[in-house]
């Protein structure tokens, strides 16, 4: 039993990261992809500092933060009028950064660091099935080989296999939303058109979030929109620049002049799913979207599954591994309820209807970032302060 290695399922972000922190902890690790190659779709992420310290722990922040841009403030503007709703300062030299980053850039920190550590990464090849015992897990892979190994964790995303073994279909539901995804090379967009932030503009029925990458090189555009008409999951589906362009039509000259520089961008419809009762049955276990699909509108996706990783690596290292993988659940649920609950408010938040109903919310909101900006700063210590690396182990 002492050499049956930690199964991973999925290389994305958070199985990648669970490997290298396994890793790291003198685990051996065996880590399945579907795809033929290990890289990442999609384009910008952003790390809050809940993230990054995780990262640092991993001895990855520096490479992190040398990939990517780390913005001056986060803020909310009305699409409509530009007028800003608050603005609140980051990375002003205290604590770990606050870094927006391309996906693929973080895949191959991530990739790097894991093969380094040892970590056997095996690419084109999917779990389909499992079973356990008292002693082990057996994975039944797609083309029928069998794996037994200490442990299984599902990194598989929304649509997780293991999930669907463990505990049968829990099908994610459509949000009414779809989301435009694009980048653009700054070099080609007007001087001062895109601030130096991470900046939500927001509108009835709809948003726009806009951030620089790659040091500044690069522009991320994601643009939500209520709709029906479309259900698709894929993150690889064309969009039409046109249809962008004319659901942002009489915004600000800020964002029209962004979407018009969008030449080629990729459309994806929003999935939800409430929190799972369970994530673990024994020797097996769920991590990110595989149990807690998250809406992009806390920009913490990324950030759940890498606070997941680091704590369910401290849980296996001291096992053994069904209660190991117990207290893991345990810490994270409530947790990364929470974050998933925030995302689903800010989805209404972003797109009120009705001048009523933003002076409200919007109202409150730009008076405390007028005259108390700490208020804002505090509102979201819950979410930025929280550190995982001291969880999961031995009195954590």
């Amino acid at each position: 039993m002492g050499g049956l290695p930690v199964i991973v399922a999925g290389g994305g972000i958070g199985g990648l990261t669970a490997a290298l922190a396994l890793a790291r902890r003198g685990l051996p690790v065996r880590l399945y992809e579907r795809a033929a190659g290990f890289g990442e779709v999609g384009a910008g992420l952003q790390l809050g500092p809940n993230a990054m310290r995780v990262l640092a722990a991993l001895g990855l922040a520096d490479a992190v933060t040398d990939a990517g841009f780390r913005p001056r403030a986060l803020e909310m503007r009305l699409g409509g009028s530009g007028r800003t709703v608050f603005r609140l300062p980051v990375n002003r030299g205290e604590g770990p950064p606050y870094v927006q980053i391309h996906r693929a850039d973080l895949i191959r920190i991530l990739l790097d660091a894991a093969r380094a550590a040892g970590v056997a990464l095996v690419p084109g090849r999917a779990v389909a099935d499992l079973a356990q015992d008292r002693r082990a897990v057996l994975v039944r892979l797609e083309d029928g080989e069998e794996v037994a190994g200490r442990a299984l964790i599902g990194a598989d995303g929304i649509g997780s296999t293991v999930q669907r073994r463990l505990f049968g279909p829990a099908p994610a539901r459509f949000t009414g939303q779809v989301a435009w995804r694009a980048t653009i090379p700054a070099e080609t967009l007007a001087q001062g058109l895109v601030a130096p932030h991470a900046t939500v503009w927001v509108g009835a029925g709809r948003h726009l979030v806009s951030y620089f990458l790659r040091g500044g090189r690069l522009v991320n555009l994601v643009a939500v929109e209520e709709r029906a008409d479309w259900t698709r999951e894929s993150w690889t589906d064309r969009g039409d620049p046109a249809a962008l362009r004319a659901a942002f039509a009489g915004w600000h000259p800020r964002v029209t002049g962004l979407i018009g520089a969008v030449r080629d961008c990729f459309l994806w419809a929003l999935h939800d799913r409430p929190p799972l009762p369970r994530w673990s049955v024994g020797r097996v276990t769920l991590l990110g979207d595989a149990c807690h699909p998250m809406l992009p509108f806390m920009a913490q996706g990324a950030a759940m599954a890498i606070e997941d990783a680091h704590v369910l690596a401290a849980c296996l290292a001291v096992g053994p591994e069904a209660p190991a993988l117990a207290r893991y659940e345990a810490l994270r649920r409530a947790r990364t309820a929470r974050v998933q609950a925030a995302a689903r408010r800010n989805a209404w938040r972003f797109h009120l209807k009705g001048r009523l109903a933003r002076l409200a919310v919007y109202g409150p909101m730009a008076a405390a970032s007028l005259a108390a900006p700490g208020l804002l700063r505090g509102a979201l210590a819950w979410l930025y302060d929280h550190d995982a690396t001291r969880a999961g182990g031995p009195g954590g």
